[in-house]
């Protein structure tokens, strides 16, 4: 800076250009402080790893979870970077079985250290992993033998970095996107053998250690599930190893078998070891690359992000990411757990979609049989857990990285494109009919209708409007998960009738949440398709828009299952559930119409009625945070004229559904939704319909929040408080000037600006009045 001062000096200096030089010092010093204070923050020491690996504590979890996986949040002490392709944990269960992640934190013993593909927070199955372990002493093969007893108080976690004492050596783990490092440091001189084994639960893979080279390389190949369960997904879990220290001995097991071979590949338990003869304190450093793409491709992973960095230079570049994603969204207040809470929330945000492009472009194909793509721009993604992120967790990232969300939009056209259909929710780089709905259109229109369109907005549109008009020709083709399910009695009826039990997918019938989920999913289209000005599908699409009422009993002021002569279903249990309903109940359900919370109070008889049904449910304690169909419902106080009551539900739910110890997050995260939830809500907005550019105001918790947004803006909240318990609002102004919406627009927020809110203790009429409201489909 001084010789560019220097510089400037000997030229002549007119108004405009002294202003110039002032606007860049000025920017360069803020850019400083700037930097400093982030810095300063060390947000990494908030998050916590260890959250949600235990059964959830929460009131609603023990209440409403169907079963034993929902009542556990699901997720990993992940050492990752955001979004990428591969996880390390360590691993207290090795299979790769449905809804068992690889770590619980209730389990006493360790058996290694995984290179996963975990879908965080779900109950989905892990795939193309492998797992490192060392043992000390004698060669030991099997897990009964070489697990060692190991504690949560023994580790050390962060996002960057895990570290743990067990088995007289301490294991260090840090990682890129692409590649992990670890270093094993002994206690004692002894023999160290590092066993490193694919993890298929079907006897398949390959893995081979060249003593000579020191490397270890080999594959786990992946396999469906949902539809084609169990069938090759078309691509591997790729692994290249390169050690540090010249290699002793080695050779290949299969279980308690060993065998003086370099290979093994498909047989039950199989892996390869490499020994070396170490002494107290010496340190054995391990390189990995991964890829899903070849061999080829892990090698290049590791040589591009890896190299020849020590282990401390890794570690130092994964904090830098860390503090720099994290501190995207900068929150001030005293209270140190929610601090804890809402940037581990943050972290699990960030796990998914996964990266799955290799440095040079390379990809697999979607439902490709081994086939490899080349990206010409940008990255590859996959692993959407789209029936959950679509609420909450994509939304969080159209504000503060609209370029990934390009990304991620241009991964699922080229699936479409590849595959011949838009995928539903597509996972393991396949089709899967999984969950409902077809979200994916409404997560392409969310971005479309924001202005983030840096992808081919006419290629999506074809591949939107296929899946909302068009049926697999073939049944294989249905079958194998293309296409909107049930489709064809929902076009015919306008509702997915109770005789079409909806047999080719993996949640069977649940009619009517279906019904609810496609009328969001073409009102979301509608928007696209009037956008482009193709106005006969915008009409037909807007009209199936409203087919949420044609599953609306007006008897019991419910949604409820229907046949296709509009008798209603003789069944009916308000509060249990009912075959017709996706993981609820109907009083539940009954408030999926995020795209017209004014027509659902009109249906139900005004907005006083709407008001009367959602005290109902809170009142009997039928609100299931541990879901995603509910996550809307809290807000949708703010169409009636007590938006006080949502302050008042939506601080109570991030009380008591939230919390900082391992049994902290209310049933299964679901890819980070449970946990965008959390940012959202503390942060004092919510997506109630992520399409349209609207947020529902809540009162946040705390007293700044900062957000970070392209183009060097900001975005401020304040909080005024009349005391320490104060939560509900008394007055809104936007920029210094008075805002009576209780909601705020996308705009407001990318444009940048200071939005300050006064709390009090008691209720208040702010926000009440009609003009005040968010506007639907019905306005």
């Amino acid at each position: 800076m001084n010789r560019t001062m220097k510089s400037a000096t000997q030229q002549p200096i007119n108004s405009s250009t002294a202003a110039g030089y002032i606007k860049k010092i000025t920017a360069c010093i803020m850019t400083v402080l700037l930097g400093q204070y982030l810095s300063a923050q060390n947000l990494l020491e908030y998050v916590q790893p260890l959250s949600g690996t235990a059964p959830s504590t929460t009131t609603a979890a023990l209440k409403h979870s169907e079963a034993g996986s929902e009542k556990n949040a699901n997720t990993i002490p992940a050492v990752t970077l955001p979004f990428a392709m591969t996880q390390w944990t360590p691993q207290t269960r090795q299979t790769e079985i449905k809804c068992q992640p690889p770590y619980f934190y209730k389990d006493s013993l360790l058996s290694g250290f995984r290179g996963t593909h975990w879908l965080s927070g779900s109950c989905t199955q892990d795939y193309g992993s492998f797992t490192i372990m060392p043992v000390v002493g004698k060669l030991k093969t099997t897990a009964k033998e070489y697990a060692v007893p190991c504690s949560p108080n023994s580790e050390i976690t962060t996002p960057a970095y895990y570290k743990l004492t067990a088995g007289n050596i301490i294991t260090e783990i840090t990682s890129t996107l692409r590649c992990g490092m670890m270093q094993f440091t002994m206690q004692q001189d002894d023999s160290l053998y590092v066993l490193i084994m694919p993890n298929s639960d079907k006897a398949k893979g390959f893995v081979k250690v060249n003593a000579a080279r020191g490397e270890v390389w080999g594959y786990n190949p992946a396999h469906r599930i949902y539809q084609g369960w169990g069938e090759p997904a078309g691509f591997n879990g790729w692994f290249y190893i390169k050690m540090e220290k010249a290699i002793v001995s080695s050779g290949a097991f299969s279980g308690h078998e060993i065998f003086s071979v370099d290979s093994i590949y498909n047989k039950k338990d199989i892996g390869v070891y490499a020994g070396f003869k170490m002494n107290k304190g010496e340190v054995l450093r391990v390189r990995i690359g991964t890829s899903f793409s070849s061999l080829e491709g892990a090698k290049k992973n590791l040589e591009a992000e890896v190299g020849t960095k020590n282990f401390e230079k890794v570690l130092a570049e994964s904090k830098q990411e860390w503090e720099a994603a994290l501190s995207q969204v900068q929150v001030q207040t005293t209270i140190e757990k929610d601090k804890r809470i809402f940037y581990t929330a943050m972290y699990h945000a960030m796990q998914h979609p996964r990266l799955m492009s290799d440095v040079d472009g390379i990809y697999p194909k979607f439902a490709g049989n081994y086939e490899l793509k080349k990206m010409s721009d940008g990255h590859y993604y996959d692993d959407f857990s789209m029936w959950d992120i679509y609420r909450a967790q994509l939304p969080l990232f159209q504000i503060v990285n609209p370029g990934l969300t390009n990304q991620f939009v241009r991964s699922l056209i080229l699936k479409g494109e590849q595959g011949g259909w838009l995928p539903i929710f597509p996972c393991w780089n396949s089709y899967t009919a999984a969950m409902i709905g077809d979200h994916v259109t409404a997560f392409i229109a969310s971005a479309y209708n924001k202005g983030i369109r840096n992808f081919d907005v006419n290629a999506a549109y074809v591949l939107m409007r296929k899946n909302a008009f068009e049926t697999a020709k073939t049944y294989e083709e249905y079958k194998n998960g293309m296409g909107r399910r049930a489709l064809t009695s929902y076009l015919k009826y306008g509702f997915i009738p109770m005789e079409d039990s909806v047999p080719e997918a993996f949640h069977k019938k649940e009619q009517v949440s279906r019904t609810l989920e496609y009328a969001f999913d073409d009102y979301a289209l509608s928007i696209v398709a009037k956008g482009l000005n193709k106005t006969d599908d915008y009409k037909k699409l807007q009209q199936r828009s409203f087919n949420y009422k044609k599953v609306f009993d007006p008897s019991v002021d419910m949604m409820r299952g229907r046949y296709s002569n509009g008798k209603w279903f003789e069944s009916f249990n308000a509060d249990k559930r009912e075959v017709y309903i996706t993981e609820g109940t109907p009083r539940q359900y009954t408030f999926y119409v995020p795209h017209d919370g004014p027509g659902l109070a009109r249906l139900m008889g005004g907005t006083k009625q709407l008001e009367n049904a959602l005290d109902s449910l809170f009142a009997k304690n039928e609100y299931w945070h541990g879901n995603e169909p509910g996550h809307q419902v809290p807000f949708m106080y703010n169409y009636t004229a007590s938006p006080w009551k949502t302050q008042k539900e939506v601080r109570k739910i991030l009380r008591e559904e939230y919390s900082d110890g391992p049994g902290g997050l209310s049933g299964n995260d679901d890819a980070g939704q449970m946990s965008a939830w959390y940012v959202f809500a503390a942060m004092g907005f919510y997506p109630v319909d992520p399409v349209s550019n609207n947020y529902l105001l809540c009162s946040p918790i705390f007293d700044k929040v900062r957000l970070q947004l392209q183009g060097r803006k900001t975005f401020e909240l304040r909080t005024h408080k009349t005391s320490s318990t104060a939560y509900y609002i008394k007055q809104v102004k936007w920029n210094g000037k008075p805002y009576n919406g209780n909601y705020i627009t996308f705009s407001m927020i990318m444009q940048g600006g200071k939005l300050e809110l006064w709390l009090t203790d008691q209720p208040t009429r702010w926000g009440s009045s009609s003009a005040s409201r968010a506007s639907g489909l019905t306005n």
